[in-house]
């Protein structure tokens, strides 16, 4: 009979045990990232008053006669590969993580892990959680920019102050592009037919190069046409080039500008290919706009730049765009910055004005000026057994013995086929529907177990009422 109040007192712990977690669940319905629990119970030790015997050849066999001790709390287990509802928040640094990895955060040289993606950044642009910890991750290359090196996990600083400005280029490319109609009188006119360009410096500073195109009158097929700079002005619409020949009517200027080393060209259409060259050296089909300054030590060289380890001294100026074709006499030909590829347009300085996040963690600083650059990826960690792992609050983790161990590079979260969701987060998964029934079955397991101790009191109250 003491046997029966003792499993009715184990019984009563180990609801309560269950009704502490399932009050911890349903306390945390609303926090974001939450892994709700579960408990499992299992019987605990037995009494054995009789052995089993086995047959023999007159006496049939007989099973042990056991009594249970009640029953203790097996284990706790977190549903923490279960992923909850995404609520979108279209927040820059608010991540969700699907699959089973899980963000890497560090404090005080202690790297964590954390299924809640609700970050920001401090005072000097480091990417951090709401309770400080730093968000890990891998860094850019530094021997290539375009690439993330991936080695040892470290902070990652998308707002620092070198990620915060975009640094000017220099235009080093242009082309034209278009139809030229042969008869389009314009092209024969004296002022021929205007084309701008707009171009940069290797300080980021913007100006207009205008050009005159006109029909060569000398060419029977009129396949010759003559490419003239007419001026070149800053953004203050003030020319900045001109000739040191007093008697002409050019104005004076701090720099001089050439285009194929002269102040002209000729470009001519091959019927054989279909296209247009620019009629200089044997096999050179570019001409080089070159615009040096009249003083280099009092003006500097502000139109040399180099590019990737390359040193431009002018802008490569393509032709082969260039179409001859009827239309009804209008040409349709401009002047367009960069190369046909897009490259080697050149920038003014611009300014962080976006960070962007992709599915598998990289982090891009989209600029003002166009730039979009790489600024470092994000890192996650896996484990073998993530349910081993410790809770410590804040919505953090901590391995064990029994998870796995993190090998402080990480991987990337698409290798486990997942993804990193920007402007979203992942909510709790508590389902109310399931806690609210494990709640029922507690209270009446709860109930029951209250019954065997008052019951057995009851029986100990008539066994000591025997004598009266």
């Amino acid at each position: 009979m003491m046997r029966s109040l003792y499993s009715g007192v184990a019984g009563l712990k180990t609801h309560q045990t269950k009704m502490d977690v399932i009050g911890n669940n349903i306390a945390n319905v609303n926090t974001t990232g939450f892994k709700s629990s579960s408990v499992l119970f299992s019987d605990v030790l037995y009494q054995t008053s009789a052995n089993a015997t086995g047959a023999t050849a007159t006496t049939g066999g007989t099973n042990a006669s056991q009594i249970g001790l009640g029953t203790k709390t097996a284990s706790i287990q977190t549903s923490i590969t279960q992923n909850g509802s995404a609520q979108t928040t279209n927040n820059t640094y608010d991540m969700m993580l699907s699959g089973s990895a899980f963000f890497v955060v560090s404090r005080g040289g202690t790297n964590y892990f954390t299924k809640v993606g609700s970050f920001g950044v401090d005072g000097s642009g480091c990417l951090v959680n709401g309770s400080g910890y730093q968000v890990m991750g891998w860094q850019v290359d530094p021997d290539n920019p375009t690439q993330i090196k991936k080695d040892t996990v470290s902070a990652l600083y998308p707002e620092s102050e070198a990620n915060k400005v975009s640094s000017p280029q220099m235009t080093t490319d242009a082309h034209l592009t278009g139809n030229i109609d042969m008869t389009d009188p314009e092209l024969t006119s004296v002022d021929g037919r205007a084309i701008s360009v707009s171009i940069y410096d290797a300080l980021g500073y913007n100006y207009t190069v205008k050009f005159k195109l006109t029909q060569d009158q000398n060419q029977a097929d009129k396949s010759l046409y003559n490419l003239e700079i007419t001026s070149i002005k800053d953004s203050n619409n003030i020319e900045i080039t001109g000739t040191d020949d007093p008697t002409t009517d050019a104005v004076e200027g701090g720099y001089t500008a050439t285009i194929g080393g002269a102040n002209s060209i000729q470009v001519k259409f091959d019927a054989d290919t279909g296209n247009f060259e620019y009629v200089g050296a044997a096999g050179q089909k570019n001409a080089m706009l070159e615009i040096k300054p009249k003083n280099p030590n009092e003006k500097g060289d502000v139109f040399q730049s180099v590019i990737n380890g390359e040193k431009k001294d002018g802008i490569d100026v393509d032709f082969s765009y260039l179409t001859r074709f009827e239309s009804n006499g209008k040409s349709t030909v401009k002047a367009v910055r960069g190369a046909a590829d897009s490259t080697g347009g050149g920038r003014s300085m611009g300014k962080l004005n976006d960070v962007s996040i992709d599915e598998t963690g990289k982090l891009y600083g989209v600029y003002t000026n166009g730039e979009t650059k790489l600024l470092g990826q994000i890192s996650v960690a896996t484990f073998e057994n993530p349910m081993a792992l410790e809770a410590l609050g804040n919505s953090v983790y901590t391995t064990t013995q029994n998870s796995g161990y993190f090998d402080g590079i990480g991987t990337s979260v698409d290798e486990d086929g997942g993804k990193i969701s920007q402007g979203v987060l992942e909510m709790s998964n508590v389902d109310l529907s399931a806690e609210f029934t494990d709640m029922i079955t507690t209270q009446r397991g709860f109930q029951a177990n209250s019954r065997i101790i008052t019951t057995s009191d009851s029986m100990l109250e008539e066994l000591v009422n025997l004598k009266r």
